[in-house]
């Protein structure tokens, strides 16, 4: 067992025992190579069925780099270019003065279309067409790409409604096919999971402390005003069936070794598959905008369509890290400066910063600097 295997195996062995968490899996990648694939705890509470590497978890946003991941495999063959507008391909989406809008603002957060109407339900969510045509119509909240702000829900069915209208196909398809299928991922990695395959998944369940973390945030933060809570994460939410079976790519559904898999096959080859050259990497990794976030208030540094910065790092002195977060602790990234991949997938549903995540990639980060 090598080094790294052995103390990630440590540290969520102690996580589980401890009560922190409940199930969890850790996979890292250095340089093509599969150097962690740990488990510990329980994929289903009720049942008690163990976490096994190839158990699929609800991440929430942890998707969006999935979904990024997708738009720069189909811009590497030239599908589509970052600077295109959007209304070149989704004619409707000019509607208000947003026809100025390209793909590379959709990346960036910078289209000015984060809200989604206060009685919208799941079931909405579910109704692609009614999605794209409501987020088509709205107004901006600010001229596309003069400002950027969180898209929490709106960000997954901009980008993959640019992607099905490139290529005809439905994102949670282009996946299978451009990504997942190459890699041979194609259990692991979902928008829509099949549903043959519910009953493969984690489970998650609420953490202690969650409804009171939300219950203290500001209800006049602009992130809470545009995404009500009858379709904001939680363990309910992503344990529903008509969340999980349904295209919502603001979200998705991984086990921790496939995500890994992916940002190891941004940074090199992964037994033979690359999915975008050494030139696309560096452009979709560097710093595209660093200003302050409408939605959250801060400043967030970000690349095309991923965060930058370690978790639990300063994220200044981490530019070189790439990849997303997800509401409820699920985490997975690239490091171009290490080679290393990580992801960390999990079932106690937390909404605050996630302590496995901050702890887990800092003990990676030192084992992999020796």
């Amino acid at each position: 067992m090598n080094i790294m295997q052995k103390l990630v195996q440590q540290a969520i062995d102690q996580l589980v025992e401890s009560g922190a968490e409940l199930g969890v899996q850790v996979a890292v990648y250095q340089h093509g190579e599969l150097v962690v694939d740990a488990v510990a705890g329980v994929a289903d509470p009720d049942s008690g069925r163990p976490v096994t590497p190839d158990i699929p978890f609800y991440s929430a946003s942890t998707g969006k780099g999935v979904t990024a991941t997708v738009v720069h495999a189909l811009a590497d063959r030239g599908a589509l270019d970052y600077d295109t507008p959007i209304v070149e391909l989704w004619p409707e989406f000019g509607a208000h003065g947003k026809n100025k809008a390209t793909i590379r603002h959709a990346l960036t957060h910078s289209i000015g279309v984060p809200a989604v109407p206060s009685d919208l339900t799941v079931q909405d969510l579910a109704d692609w067409d009614r999605m794209c045509a409501l987020i088509a119509g709205s107004e901006p909240w600010w001229e596309p790409g003069t400002k950027t702000g969180y898209h929490a829900m709106t960000w997954g069915f901009v980008m993959g409604e640019i992607v099905r209208r490139a290529t005809d196909k439905p994102i949670s398809q282009v996946l299978r096919q451009e990504v997942a299928a190459p890699l041979g991922i194609v259990d692991e990695l979902f928008f829509g999971v099949p549903e043959s395959e519910l009953g493969r998944l984690a489970r998650l369940e609420e953490a202690p402390g969650t409804a009171a973390m939300m219950a203290a945030v500001p209800a006049d933060m602009p992130m809470l005003k545009a995404t009500p809570p009858a379709v904001t994460p939680s363990a309910k939410y992503g344990n529903n069936p008509v969340v999980l079976t349904s295209d919502i790519p603001s979200g998705g559904t991984m086990s921790a070794r496939a995500v890994a898999r992916m940002y190891a096959a941004l940074l090199g080859e992964v037994d033979g598959v690359r999915l975008v050259s050494d030139e696309r990497l560096r452009e979709v990794t560097a710093l595209a905008t660093a200003d302050v976030d409408q939605m959250v208030g801060f400043p967030m540094p970000r690349a095309l369509g991923y965060n930058l910065g370690r978790p639990g790092a300063n994220p200044q002195e981490t530019l070189s890290v790439f990849g997303m977060p997800g509401m409820g602790g699920s985490a997975a990234y690239a490091d171009t400066a290490t080679g290393i991949s990580f992801a960390l997938t999990k079932n106690r549903f937390f909404p605050g910063p996630s302590a496995a995540v901050d702890q887990i990639s800092e003990l990676v980060a030192k084992a992999a600097t020796g």
